[in-house]
């Protein structure tokens, strides 16, 4: 880690969810200087079974658990939630992914627990909130895009709706969980307005991803709403994924009437003609494809780095479209440490993406991957509860850690 303390430090966080969106909210505070304490079976949580591995070991469990100290701690027993209860009486923050109804079980609810602890700031983390009609129903970061939308925007205009290939829900998820457990922090710790509950639903992030276009539209119109268009907009062109004359591809996106005048003048498609029909935004949305065509071609006679080049000298949007060992190699990566290759005794090296974003004095890091089952059992439970070593046998042997 860092050799400076993290701009969190202090900070004290009990993570009880589990799989990938909620544990992300904790992840991403630990690495930036919060004491994490992750909660989990006896047995081990179930992430550590599922998803790409590599010597037995789960890769993203590795990633998900980074920086926190992991205990063990059966919930689904009476004594495991009172172990949970004395835990929540000493931290900042919870991060749990359980619903309102097995709260209610558990009689671990948001109103209960803040009577244990009146400055807790809870963080919920649910696929639909926990309010509405489908407050308990079961989901994941993919169902999440779906309901919100963005699947139905994925895709080219005449195939079927797409989820994307990573992801991408439940790690917005994770994004969104932590600035609502910073927001309600500061309002308790500078502010004085004492523990908040932060109900983050997944699909409400994606639909954030949304506003654009959600914003675009008239539901009292009579225009359709917007579809899918594949890698382009139907409200500005050039804007598009680009093959290169050696098989190769990129990104560009300069729909702006200065730009447009720019690629028009490098592509030599710059008579009266062409700029009548496509110097400004009205003319050129009138022949799109016209336009994204021509700009095609241009590019598929030159291999990548060459049209980049050109691109970037002309201050026209441009990026190559990375494969994971182009990005690892990109000078950009290399000098800004983008990723970061975290030693594992098991897995041995493994990347991942450095915290961001870079803070001048506080940055965040990656001190340790995701640690074994129980690894910090008796240093959490003595200093949180004051166990002793015969305390955390007896419950070792009940099965209860």
């Amino acid at each position: 880690m860092s050799p400076k303390r993290g701009a969190l430090a202090g900070l004290r966080v009990l993570d009880i969810s589990s799989f990938l969106a909620a544990p992300q909210v904790a992840t991403f505070l630990g690495d930036f200087g919060a004491d994490v304490v992750k909660v989990e079976p006896p047995s081990g949580e179930a992430l550590r079974r599922i998803g790409a591995s590599r010597n037995g070991e789960s890769l993203v469990w590795a990633m998900v658990s980074r920086n926190k100290r992991v205990i063990t701690c059966d919930l689904n027993r009476s004594e495991g939630r009172d172990i949970l209860r004395g835990l929540v009486a000493e931290v900042h923050v919870l991060v749990h992914n359980y619903s309102p109804a097995m709260l209610g079980r558990w009689n671990c609810t948001w109103e209960q627990l803040r009577a244990i602890n009146p400055a807790l700031v809870m963080v919920s983390v649910s696929p639909y909130g926990h309010t509405g009609p489908l407050a308990d129903r079961p989901g994941a970061g993919t169902m999440a895009e779906a309901f919100a939308g963005l699947t139905h925007m994925t895709g080219e205009a005449d195939g079927p709706p797409m989820l994307t290939s990573i992801p991408l829900g439940d790690t917005l998820t994770g994004i969104f969980g932590l600035i609502g457990a910073l927001v309600a922090c500061y309002g308790r710790d500078v502010n004085g307005l004492g523990g908040q509950h932060v109900d983050v639903s997944m699909y409400e992030p994606v639909l954030t991803l949304m506003g654009s276009t959600l914003a675009a539209w008239d539901p009292d119109g009579d225009d359709p709403p917007p579809a899918r268009f594949g890698s382009r907009l139907e409200t500005g062109v050039p804007r598009n994924i680009y093959r290169t004359s050696d098989n190769r591809y990129l990104c560009l996106s300069g729909t702006t009437d200065r730009q447009v005048e720019r690629i028009l003048a490098l592509t030599g498609r710059d008579s009266p003609e062409d700029q009548a029909k496509f110097a400004r935004m009205a003319d050129r949305l009138a022949h799109n494809d016209e336009l994204d065509a021509l700009v095609a071609d241009w590019i598929a006679q030159r291999p990548l780095d060459e049209a980049v080049t050109i691109f970037v000298e002309a201050r026209i949007p441009v990026a190559p479209v990375h494969d994971l060992p182009g990005l690892l190699a990109d000078a950009q990566v290399q000098a800004r440490s983008s990723v970061t290759m975290v030693a594992h005794e098991v897995l041995g090296s493994v990347p991942m993406a450095t915290p961001a974003p870079i803070l001048s004095e506080t940055p965040g890091a990656i001190a340790h991957p995701g640690a074994p089952i129980g690894a910090h059992n008796a240093e959490v439970y003595a200093e949180l509860l004051g166990w002793d070593a015969d305390r955390l046998a007896q419950a070792r042997s009940d099965g209860l850690v």
